[in-house]
């Protein structure tokens, strides 16, 4: 074993496809496995190579990158995805964290973003470029989704703990053994906390996530 983290790309675009490869090998610590050029191959190498991490562009052929990343989701969830994309709109985001996508980079900026967002994602934090970050997790007037003071108040030390690792990217496995408690405890602790604050998904969580400063400390 390298030691390395092992990446692959999906782009359907050959230039576009260029730029990321040669934004990774210039990296001593990554280790470029595959590229692909749409979403069915891209599904078909990475469960092949099983990378660390699977850089995913959303509008490919064939499979998009959503729906590369709700399989993902379900055969594979340690490979973990960021997507790249030219769509800023915050319906985008949204899809793609509610699919299981670890980050969220727009092509524009991944030549001064890619590399911190694969490290952030690596260590188990959620990316959301910060051009479109703010305007996503801006704060707004409550309305359905959104917690009250008093149910925030009610949250326990360790409903808080689980819901904040939650949003950040771990797996129920990876709480569990991070904080020391059974799987089964985990579910528990996240089901109440979720209930009180009246969150429906996973968006809704980690837009309330940001709100408390939980994702900036990732």
């Amino acid at each position: 074993m390298s030691g390395r983290t092992r990446i692959l790309l999906a782009d359907d675009h050959p230039i576009v496809l260029k730029g990321l490869h040669n934004l990774v090998v210039a990296e001593d610590d990554f280790e470029l496995v595959g590229e692909a050029t749409d979403g069915s191959a891209a599904l078909a190498m990475i469960r092949e190579t099983r990378p660390d991490i699977a850089i995913v562009d959303i509008s490919m052929t064939w499979l998009n990158g959503i729906a590369v990343t709700r399989r993902l989701a379900s055969e594979m969830p340690s490979v973990k995805v960021l997507i790249l994309t030219l769509h800023e709109d915050r319906a985008f985001v949204r899809q793609a964290l509610e699919a299981g996508a670890r980050g969220y980079v727009l092509k524009r900026s991944a030549a001064e973003c890619l590399v911190q967002a694969i490290r952030a994602v690596l260590v188990g934090g959620l990316y959301v470029d910060p051009a479109i970050a703010n305007r996503m997790f801006k704060t707004i007037p409550k309305r359905s989704g959104q917690p009250d003071a008093r149910a925030v108040l009610e949250l326990t030390d360790r409903e808080t703990e689980v819901l904040k690792l939650a949003a950040l990217g771990f797996t129920n496995k990876e709480i569990a053994r991070q904080i020391d408690v059974g799987i089964k405890s985990v579910e528990t602790y996240k089901a109440r906390g979720v209930q009180k604050l009246g969150l429906k998904t996973r968006a809704e969580l980690v837009r309330y996530a940001a709100g408390q400063g939980w994702l900036a400390d990732a």
